[in-house]
């Protein structure tokens, strides 16, 4: 029993444990060996071979832990990776070279350039709602940028979380890309260490640059000259055909005017009904609760007294399957714990405005800038104002949640929602350092910068600085003339 227990403890991932990880990927890196372009395109292309050898195995992890149905795995999780990856080996090539950069007449002759750099040993810390999009979409970043890299899954999806693992030792560099389980013990072990940049959580004790995707509450507005059929049901795909709205891009809650809001529930029942049939628990398209306690957290949101008689549609539970039914509220208080707090889940209230432009108020009321915010309307002027005055971190107009799959679009935060951005180019320049370079030779060596100093040689450089022809020969003129 007691060499069982300290192999057990031998087995603990601990502070000493994580050191010893960065210290060997740390080592790797000097190297220079994940720099090389050969290396690069080696691991994405065994990424792009894992997820295509592997996708039965990746959906039915996905649907152990989340009861994601077969389409969501595929399109949103498998499908997105593979786009990375392919993305990421057609222009990596052109990601890297050097970007030329304009000289001036202060360090003439001389040319420069900005460099893309690797940070060094990066640390990726996944989300449990799209846990191999998630943990891998920002791996394909790191390594097009040419780091090392820990990956450290989400315990809250345990079945994806140990199949990444399995995968990621089988098809990549192990002396580079490494992936660490566990919960917080080994998150914590992990945080204690000095990286060279933290994707998606809070930093350590040390000063340690961060890519922080939060979330927030994405709202959606409604205008009322749209179609409402197309309108609804790209509202129902980004919502409850997202995760059953467990996802950070998710519409939160809905501003639509009094006028309008009983069209908009009817259409809203008639397209659920269609997409999830009567009773849409027992609908094998639908995303499970991800755990007994976000079960509960979403059962108190919907039980609050204030809330709860506002149901309109939707309320069906069920505890011990951890389901609830895609469930939309009509007038709720603003001061409720729904309107508080991001759901994170498949509840939907709508809010009521006497105009629709009285939304960007209601917005602004908030104090917060969501990840993303939704405008259905045909209105020019509407959407321009919605464009110009809602601060998010990406804006859809008369859609949801497709802006993620635009790898030219940047991905990310603002305020409270996040900081940084990745995607396609935004992720390789997320893992990468600019690094400044200036080309000179010896010649056009300037006396003027030397001692001793006169007013004369002042007045010069000044001119040179600021980059005025007409003050550079005024100067010259003045000099001469001295």
């Amino acid at each position: 029993m007691l060499m069982e227990n300290k192999a057990e403890n031998k087995a603990v991932f601990d502070a000493e444990s994580a050191k010893e990880v960065v210290k060997e990927l740390r080592d790797s890196f000097v190297t220079g060996k994940t720099k090389s372009h050969r290396w690069r395109v080696t691991q994405l292309k065994a990424m792009l071979k894992m997820l295509e050898e592997n996708e039965p195995q990746i959906v039915a992890a996905l649907r152990d832990d989340l009861s994601k149905p077969e389409f969501e795995s595929s399109l949103y999780e498998i499908q997105m990776l593979k786009n990375s990856c392919r993305l990421a080996l057609k222009e990596m090539n052109h990601w890297m070279m050097p970007e030329k950069a304009k000289t001036s007449l202060t360090t003439f002759p001389s040319s420069a350039e900005i460099v893309s750099e690797p940070l060094g040993v990066v640390l990726v810390i996944s989300a449990w709602n799209y846990p191999f999009l998630l943990s891998l979409d920002p791996v394909v970043g790191a390594i097009s940028a040419g780091n090392a890299i820990v990956l450290k899954p989400s315990e809250m999806a345990p079945a994806s979380s140990s199949l990444i693992a399995k995968l990621v030792a089988d098809y990549l560099d192990s002396s580079c890309i490494k992936v660490v389980e566990g919960a917080v013990p080994e998150t914590s072990a992990l945080l204690e260490q000095k990286w060279d940049k933290i994707l998606y959580t809070a930093a350590a004790k040390h000063l340690t640059p961060v890519v922080l995707e939060l979330g927030g509450k994405s709202p959606v507005i409604v205008d009322s000259n749209i179609n409402l059929k197309v309108a609804t049901r790209r509202i129902i795909a980004g919502k409850w055909g997202c995760n059953n709205g467990q996802a950070c891009i998710s519409p939160d809650y809905i501003i639509t005017t009094k006028d309008y809001a009983t069209k908009l529930v009817d259409s809203f029942k008639c397209e659920l009904e269609r997409f999830y049939g009567k009773d849409p628990l027992e609908s094998k398209d639908l995303s499970r609760i991800v755990n007994s306690n976000h079960f509960d957290r979403l059962s108190k949101l919907m039980d609050e007294e204030k809330v709860s008689s506002k149901i309109v549609h939707g309320g069906q539970r069920n505890e011990k399957n951890l389901q609830i039914a895609p469930t939309i509220f009509l007038d709720v208080p603003v001061n409720s714990l729904i309107m508080k707090e991001e759901i994170f889940g498949p509840l939907l209230p709508i809010i009521t405005v006497d105009k629709v432009e009285q939304s960007f108020d209601l917005i602004h009321s908030s104090g917060g800038k969501p990840l993303a915010a939704y405008l259905f309307t045909n209105n020019k002027k509407l959407k321009r104002k919605f464009v110009e005055t809602v601060s998010a971190g990406g804006l859809v107009v008369n859609d949801t949640a497709v802006h993620l799959a635009i790898h030219s679009l940047p991905f990310g935060g603002v305020g409270e929602s996040g900081m940084g951005s990745y995607h396609g180019k935004f992720s390789f320049d997320a893992f990468s350092h600019k690094k400044a370079v200036l080309y000179r030779g010896f010649a056009g060596d300037a006396f003027l910068r030397y001692p001793p100093y006169t007013p004369g040689k002042l007045t010069l450089l000044q001119a040179l600085l600021s980059g005025s022809i007409v003050g550079i020969i005024r100067a010259l003129l003045g000099w001469f003339w001295a």
